[in-house]
């Protein structure tokens, strides 16, 4: 399904009952620019190095489209529900007075690539959908209560030289007293601060008189230095200056916030998925936003209560609940949706890795679960190649709803909504077939005849093998000379599917059951909770189960020396409720 800026609003509450019923959301972005690798002059860049080279790319280009599925477990048909979107982001900053200057740039070979895969570069500036990070909208926030204190500003210092300048405070001055002292004072509510001979052109349209904005400014100057029972207001050409009166002042206050704020709300748009995903309050989206028409954007009669109910039921789902994420090669993808939608990055990739795992606290890559333990040989694992592979697998079954039925029969490949639905189904039937062989590590390191054919893939040095496609085997069924002996107590997992043989000698990646980490798959501080409703049958594992200890929170980084970037725990609250630290200011205020 296309979301445009017209249809974003209307069919958001849909998305967010879609978000908040979804057992995982899969996630793509087609950008503007990617990194330019550094040139190392001995070996491999570091995770450090790859980090830095992703921040300065992430800092310079933009998300142009944002796919997004998402994957609602139908325990009741046994099967998972694909409900796919396509956002385009506009880098416009399309509502006026937040003071928020956006630089945005193109990587000429990112470029050539969209426009030969058929990707329209004017959309995201006609159609998208816009967005603020949260520290723009809290920077939109502070520069409106600045504008507000007048005291903040500086005054403009008058030089004796300039005798015009003050000349006309003069002028203002007597005209100030002059109203206050008239006999009429206490019935003339104003008094209007215009040029001299104003009343000459009052009809002459080929000569108006106005104040320069250098003049304006020396009347408020002079009207808060000299006369603080008086407030100014700023007219087209002249100022009008009244009696100051508390309670109005408030009021007018309170009006020019809260129009600031619907202002800010609009131009966030398509953070509220992003705040949405990430479990945050959603209680400042304005609904009647919502009641328009998708196609036109115009005002239509909604039942508000009726929309009301839709949204808490969708946010109480959501809140204080991160959804599971899952990308295909998203090491990428996920620095650029920190610096677009969150904030400033870290410096370091230690610093980043704790503050993503605080956002997200369960992320899949699919990459990474199908290369996993594949050695020195990098196996061809390109989505397009995965999916065709897996489109043979027949279990779990897959359906796309009928109103998301873009994708159903065409192939849409580098859109962002296409890939992320390719994403979706790769997750669900790459991870069924994993449990189930339950065989890829190998318990003893130096009997190559006891190792099944992933991790000979990975060992075997052979030209031939070097040239076969590594995928394919690590996508194979288990050989016949694979290990079937039972696992014990202490090296075994827990299976989401009772009697699945599972072994964790020998895989550096996997956290033993001794030292520092707890072994038992209930203390992990994975703070998403799946839906009540069971689960189908030779499906995906479960999320608590001890499959996704091997195979989430991994993402694969391939050419750097690590060649794998790992999430843990570091010891939030148990509740998860901790605040996101973003530039060294608290606060998850979306």
């Amino acid at each position: 399904m296309d979301v445009d800026k017209v249809s974003f609003y209307p069919l958001l509450p849909d998305l967010l009952t879609d978000i908040s019923q979804a057992h995982f959301v899969a996630i793509d972005l087609e950008l503007s620019g990617v990194p330019s690798k550094g040139v190392h002059s001995v070996g491999k860049p570091s995770l450090q190095q790859r980090y830095l080279e992703t921040k300065e790319a992430a800092e310079r280009y933009q998300i142009l489209q944002f796919g997004l599925t998402c994957v609602e477990q139908d325990v009741a048909n046994q099967k998972y529900i694909l409900k796919p979107y396509n956002f385009d982001l506009s880098p416009v900053i399309a509502e006026r007075g937040l003071d928020i200057e956006r630089i945005f740039s193109y990587q000429s070979g990112a470029a050539e690539f969209l426009l030969k895969v058929g990707f329209d570069m004017g959309r995201p500036f006609t159609h998208g959908v816009p967005y603020l990070s949260r520290v723009e909208s809290r920077e939109a926030r502070n520069k409106h209560v600045k504008r507000q204190d007048k005291s903040s500003l500086a005054d403009i210092q008058i030089k004796p030289t300039e005798v015009e300048s003050l000349a006309f405070l003069d002028r203002v001055r007597s005209e100030i007293r002059g109203w206050l002292t008239s006999p009429n004072a206490e019935g003339t509510s104003y008094v209007n601060i215009a040029p001299v001979g104003a009343e000459v052109f009052k009809n002459a349209s080929e000569s108006p008189a106005e104040l320069s904005r250098f003049e304006k400014r020396l009347v408020h100057q002079l009207v808060r230095a000299e006369f603080p029972d008086l407030v100014t207001v700023s007219k087209r050409g002249f100022v009008q200056i009244i009696r100051f009166d508390r309670e109005r002042e408030d009021q007018i206050a309170a009006g020019r916030k809260r129009d600031s704020d619907e202002r800010i709300n609009r131009q966030k748009g398509f953070r509220w998925v992003i705040e949405a995903l990430l479990g945050s309050d959603l209680h400042k989206l304005d609904l009647q936003e919502c009641a328009k028409d998708p196609l036109s954007g115009e005002q239509v009669f909604a039942d508000m209560d009726e929309y009301r109910a839709q949204f808490h039921r969708a946010h109480a789902l959501m809140q204080n609940n991160p959804r599971v994420l899952v990308g295909h090669n998203c090491f990428l993808d996920f620095i650029y949706i920190y610096r677009t939608f969150i904030g400033p990055l870290p410096d370091t990739v230690e610093e980043y890795q704790r503050k993503l795992h605080k956002l997200w606290p369960t992320i899949i890559d699919t990459k990474y679960m199908s290369t996993h333990n594949c050695g020195d040989i990098n196996p061809v694992s390109s989505l397009e190649q995965i999916a065709e592979q897996m489109s043979f697998e027949k279990t779990p079954r897959t359906e796309t709803a009928p109103e998301h039925s873009k994708y159903e029969d065409t192939e849409s490949f580098h859109e962002a909504g296409y890939d992320s639905y390719l994403t979706a189904g790769i997750a669900v039937r790459l991870s069924s077939k994993l449990e189930k062989a339950g065989q890829y590590v190998d318990l003893d390191a130096h009997d190559t005849t006891k190792l099944d054919p992933w991790t000979l893939a990975g060992r075997n040095q052979n030209p031939d093998y070097a040239a076969r496609d590594l995928a394919s085997l690590t996508l194979s069924e288990p050989s016949t000379t694979s290990i079937s002996r039972p696992a014990t107590a202490q090296e075994g997992f827990t299976p989401s599917t009772p009697g699945l043989d599972w072994k964790r000698n020998g895989d550096p990646t996997v956290v033993g059951t001794s030292g520092p980490h707890d072994p038992n798959p209930q203390k992990l501080k994975h703070r998403y909770t799946p839906l009540p409703a069971g689960r189908v049958k030779d499906g995906m594992p479960g999320f608590k189960s001890d499959f996704w200890r091997v195979y989430g929170n991994r993402m694969r980084v391939f050419g750097t020396e690590e060649a794998v970037f790992v999430l843990e725990d570091q010891g939030y609250g148990e509740d998860g409720s901790e605040e996101e630290m973003v530039g060294g200011q608290g606060g998850v205020g979306v």
